[in-house]
């Protein structure tokens, strides 16, 4: 059995929470988070214990497994940090793939990747540590996801799309095939993308322009 403490308590943790729940082998010891208002209070049934500075007590007491129950709308570099505070606290990082999701048996998935219901991931697509795709998305055959990376709901990467580690994708936006997404990219809420976006750069419309960055 695998006692797993959640970084975060936002609505993010409540989807993974109701995934780690189908599993037998997973018992959930609690969440931590920095919002004072949260402390003693349940999430989905989950108790919120304090602040991440009780990592360390925790993993003395044998926890030693960890999910980043933060989401993210654009900036990856907060869930970014908690993967990395929980790794530095001698942590192992759970991956959480709901039973609807259709990964195919050819997919290269890092450490910490939440997949989320209804998503598609199709053949030799390789997806970085902690990285969230979430609920009905689409990573086509051969796409490259770097770390950190958000491709939010309903989004569709088509074929041999590359994103750079920390960028978003946003919820229903479509990337045409072939398409690099730079480093910490943003691409807007339902943008269609038919040129390469360039790292730090944020796109919207259709067809995508740059409207923030470089």
């Amino acid at each position: 059995m695998k006692k797993v403490v959640g970084l975060g308590a936002g609505g993010h943790a409540k989807a993974l929470i109701e995934i780690l729940r189908q599993d037998s082998g997973i018992e959930l010891a609690g969440l931590l988070d920095p919002d004072p208002q949260l402390h003693g209070i349940e999430v989905s049934g989950v108790k919120v214990l304090g602040d991440d500075s009780l990592l360390l007590r925790l993993v003395e007491s044998g926890i030693c497994h960890f999910f980043v129950g933060l989401g993210g709308s654009g900036n990856n570099r907060p869930r970014r940090k908690l993967y990395e505070f929980g790794i530095r606290q001698g942590c192992l990082s759970i991956s959480i793939v709901h039973p609807s999701a259709v990964v195919s048996p050819s997919v290269s998935l890092g450490n910490g990747v939440e997949i989320l219901a209804g998503t598609i991931i199709n053949a030799d697509a390789r997806i970085g540590a902690n990285v969230i795709v979430n609920t009905g998305a689409i990573v086509e055959h051969d796409c490259c996801l770097g770390d950190h990376v958000h491709v939010a709901s309903g989004a569709v990467l088509a074929s041999t799309v590359t994103v750079g580690d920390e960028a978003h994708i946003g919820a229903g936006a479509t990337v045409r095939q072939r398409i690099r997404i730079g480093e910490g990219a943003i691409v807007g809420a339902g943008a269609v993308v038919v040129k390469d976006v360039e790292p730090g750069v944020v796109v919207a419309g259709v067809p995508a322009r740059p409207i923030r960055g470089q």
